[in-house]
């Protein structure tokens, strides 16, 4: 029933004229982030299309889907990005993903079926384009079925979340899910999504008509209010404002006083007050006000317009968010390339996230208009070409270079390396078109001394020759994640060389390397005391005695992943917990 990671069953059931049209997800489009491999389906995004692996059992399965995080664990760790300012409070989505379903319909129910610690989606957003049309749309929406604020769910169990949906006044068989998963005590598990709608628009019953008192919120998605970003060129390009000098106290305010209260505004608020009057017009287009740019929460809404008119305004930018932005013809390459054009000599940060219109003209133009660039995000950008990635060796200023998920060939990357000396944190997690690891990291170990955080998750063929060259090369690492990298074999001394090699080290993952044994755990207790973050999850080498050994050694241990380890049983997991209370210790159990 199924040959490839996106051509799934879908199961309709119809009913006679009008009746509810019940469908399972057909394709999962685009997504963040997942925990499994880009070459297999454990644990994928892909999991999501068709009808349910695992619902209605409950715990860790291989067939859900499910995100790279959770927790707070990850914005604690030495990799983590310094948050944009600016970003709106209801705005609080860390990844997505996109389902199609065969028929378009007016959505009546979005049934989620949770299968292992619900609770982490946080928003649902319904499209009016078909994905499955021959011809583009001419206008595209995007229409927010419900939101919720992050909220604790204390069960683990599989349930089957209802939310209560919006009606909206055009069909859609496009669905995407955002989700925050930070407070969750582990990863969440999706299985399937279920679409109920009707075929023909429903008739508004006496309840729907009524105003709902969550349409008088404000909504950056929406357009009721007039705050979305196809008008942001109204809303500074107002000819309405009022004339005279009389402007209350704030005529009395120094300059600098007036900047400073404007910059806790958000990016539609500050549209909205330089419609007032002159003055504050003036200080609204100051590009002071627009040095740290996050316009991710925008993503439904911004374009080439959006982008036109904001660039007078952005001339001394220097962190640019532009991470889930422009996809499905929202943002041409032309209208990037002109923006930044302008906007690109004082960038020191660009976030690029999922940005598919990305193509290697693009990145040609960062690299000749953004010569100081220290940070550079191209995570998931998975549809950009392997030729693209050249290009970034000419931006010999970095120190933060992401690339999870993308096409990066062997080639590009050691030439990056090669001139990006400077590099501090770098991520090539489920870069499968690397070739050899083991040339990577001797390179990295050679030409990055200043490393300090390191990503290979799920690299595929790295050795213990590599993690010498690592640790040889590199002493100032602080972060290195070796997570499912299914080559490494402790009875080679490779993770017990990392330990003594490298002191510094806050977050060390091994998970799912079945080898790790209790000499590593000792090795890591006698020298990396200032240890916080360690996942062994799935070894079968490690007893609780060494455990004990490394919480009583390591006092800044916040997060302990010992899940499917064979020898740490429950009783073991409760007797440490009562003596390490400080620490969170995860335990899971085979299904």
């Amino acid at each position: 029933m199924m040959n490839s990671h996106r051509t799934i069953i879908s199961n309709n059931r119809i009913s006679p004229l009008n009746a509810e049209v019940v469908q399972y997800a057909k394709e999962v489009v685009d997504f963040s982030s997942h925990y499994g491999s880009e070459n297999s389906m454990s644990y994928t995004m892909w999991n999501l299309a068709g009808m349910p692996n695992v619902f209605p059992s409950s715990g860790d399965f291989t067939q859900t889907a499910v995100f790279r995080t959770y927790g707070t664990w990850w914005d604690q760790c030495p990799s983590a990005s310094l948050p944009f300012r600016r970003t709106p409070p209801n705005f609080q989505s860390q990844d997505y993903v996109e389902l199609t379903f065969e028929q378009q319909v007016y959505p009546t129910a979005v049934h989620i079926l949770e299968t292992y610690h619900p609770g982490a989606v946080i928003r649902i957003v319904a499209c009016s384009a078909n994905p499955y049309s021959p011809n583009p749309p001419a206008k595209v929406r995007w229409e927010i079925l419900w939101s919720e604020k992050p909220t604790k769910v204390n069960a683990s169990q599989a349930r089957q979340f209802k939310p209560c949906i919006k009606q909206i006044n055009f069909p859609t068989n496009l669905i995407r899910l955002e989700v925050n998963s930070s407070l969750l005590d582990y990863y969440t598990e999706l299985d399937a999504v279920v679409l109920h709608g009707m075929k023909d628009k429903p008739v508004l019953s006496l309840k729907t008509s009524l105003i709902d008192m969550n349409d008088l919120e404000d909504d950056d998605y929406e357009e009721k209010d007039g705050c979305g970003m196809d008008n942001l060129n109204k809303k500074f390009s107002s000819a309405t404002l009022r004339e005279g000098p009389n402007n209350g106290y704030f005529d009395k305010l120094p300059c600098e006083l007036i900047q400073l209260i404007l910059n806790h505004l958000t990016l539609p608020d500050l549209c909205r007050l330089a419609q007032t009057c002159k003055l504050l017009n003036q200080h609204c287009c100051n590009p002071l006000q627009y040095i740290h740019l996050n316009l991710q929460p925008y993503w439904a809404k911004l374009n080439d317009t959006s982008l036109e008119f904001l660039q007078a305004r952005c001339t001394l930018v220097q962190w640019l968010n532009l991470s889930w932005t422009g996809n499905r013809g929202f943002i041409s390459v032309s209208g990037f390339s002109r923006f930044l054009k302008v906007c690109g000599s004082e960038l020191v940060r660009l976030e690029l996230s999922c940005s598919h219109f990305l193509n290697e003209t693009c990145l040609e133009v960062i690299s000749e208009m953004c010569p100081d660039l220290q940070e550079l995000n191209l995570s998931s950008c998975d549809k950009l070409p392997p030729q693209a990635f050249n290009h970034i060796a000419k931006l010999c200023n970095l120190k933060r270079l992401v690339l999870y998920r993308t096409k990066i060939e062997q080639t590009a990357l050691l030439s990056i390396l090669n001139f990006c000396s400077e590099l501090q944190h770098l991520s090539l997690g489920s870069c499968v078109m690397i070739e050899d690891y083991d040339v990577i990291a001797s390179m990295i170990g050679a030409k990055c001394k200043k490393l300090q955080t390191l990503d290979l998750w799920r690299c595929k063929n790295i050795t213990e020759n590599g993690i010498a060259e690592l640790a040889s090369g590199c002493p100032l690492l602080e972060e290195l994640d070796l997570g499912w990298c299914p080559t490494l074999q402790s009875s080679t001394g490779c993770f017990a060389r990392l330990a003594r090699q490298l002191p510094n080290l806050q977050k060390l993952f091994l998970t799912a390397n079945r080898s790790v044994c209790d000499t590593d755990i000792e090795e890591l207790a006698s020298n990396c005391i200032r240890l916080q973050q360690l996942d062994i999850l799935g070894t079968r080498m490690v007893s609780p005695a060494s455990l004990r050994k490394l919480l009583e050694s390591c006092k800044d241990l916040s997060l302990l992943d010992v899940s499917f380890c064979s020898q740490i049983d429950n009783r073991a997991v409760l007797e440490l917990n009562a003596s390490f209370p400080k620490v969170f210790i995860k335990k899971s159990f085979t299904q």
